[in-house]
């Protein structure tokens, strides 16, 4: 799979100078509905004899419209679910050809539908076949819908298919149900939904090295997004480049140490390697709790020690 980031950069891949069969949306979390779809829309590549197409953007555009607001609590952006490099991953091994990344800013919102449709998609990308939920909008004051693709298909001659819903006990499988599981903490709902545990990927960072000196050291993962999809403690796998751990781990912001970023800080259990600057996988398993402000950063280390206690019990158990 090739990354391909911005319009400008088309002309460099000859592969879809004949055209290409298309696919537009977040694709966060590339859960099962998404996989469907995307084995949909590969097929049709095979089929047609085009390289298969993701459109998707950066930022997402409620999280643009959210940060451009300047409050967050009027217009809080959903959860992101994974980083552009995870769902870049995930494109990949279900078989997509390119990943189109558009960067989403001022300028490409105040772009029309229809110059959306004519510039874009017919001349640009000269698209074949577009794949879009029946909710699609696009263009400036989101004045383009599913409609008004389908007829543009029958003028730039390309067909829109409806992205066909899948279903899991006659309830539509999207990201906001992935999200709202895991607010619920039913992490093993969004491994259905998923068709995978909810991971989260990251480099490990230098923290201010409180953990060890309580006897818990941690690795530290910046999360950089607006909002996260789970808070808590919790009962995790941790796969390293040398072997998968058990651990526990916080996300959240530290409120008893006044932290202000949200963190993913993982205590890997037996281990004792430095892994600084490594990738790591951290595969939630078990919420033992919410985070909660201590009056003391004694009470904390007491509470991580119970922490930890019920998470070994809960590793012996399984």
């Amino acid at each position: 799979m090739q990354l391909i980031r911005g319009f400008h950069n088309l002309d460099k891949y000859s592969a879809l100078n004949k055209g290409c069969v298309l696919s537009i949306g977040n694709f966060d979390g590339v859960h099962i509905g998404h996989q469907n779809i995307l084995s949909r829309l590969c097929d049709k590549a095979l089929d047609l004899d085009l390289p298969s197409v993701v459109m998707l953007f950066e930022p997402q555009p409620r999280e643009f419209f959210a940060k451009k607001s300047g409050n967050l609590t009027a217009c809080t952006p959903p959860a992101r679910l994974m980083r552009l490099r995870d769902k870049l991953k995930y494109l990949a091994e279900a078989g997509v050809d390119f990943v189109l990344c558009v960067r989403f800013s001022e300028k490409f919102a105040q772009i029309s539908a229809d110059d959306f449709i004519s510039d874009l998609l017919a001349k640009r990308l000269k698209v074949r076949y577009l794949s879009v939920g029946d909710d699609f909008r696009f263009g400036a004051k989101r004045a383009g819908s599913f409609e008004t693709l389908r007829n543009a298909g029958l003028k730039y001659r390309f067909a829109v298919e409806e992205s066909h819903t899948h279903s899991l006990n006659e309830e539509r499988i999207s990201s906001s149900l992935v999200r709202e599981a895991l607010q619920n903490n039913d992490l093993a709902l969004a491994e259905t939904l998923l068709g995978k545990p909810y991971s989260i990927h990251g480099r490990v960072a230098h923290g201010n090295k409180l953990g060890r000196t309580i006897g818990f050291p941690t690795a530290n993962i910046m999360l950089n997004r607006l909002v996260t999809p789970i808070q808590g403690v919790f009962a995790v796998k941790v796969n390293t480049k040398i072997g998968s751990y058990n651990g526990i781990a916080n996300v959240g912001n530290r409120p008893t140490i006044n932290g202000t970023k949200p963190l993913l800080e993982v205590h890997i259990f037996d281990f004792n390697a430095s892994i600084y600057g490594e990738a790591i996988e951290v595969v939630f398993l078990q919420k033992i709790r919410n985070e909660t402000k201590f009056e003391s950063f004694d009470a904390l280390k007491a509470q991580i020690e119970q922490d930890v206690m019920a998470v070994r019990k809960y590793f012996q158990a399984v």
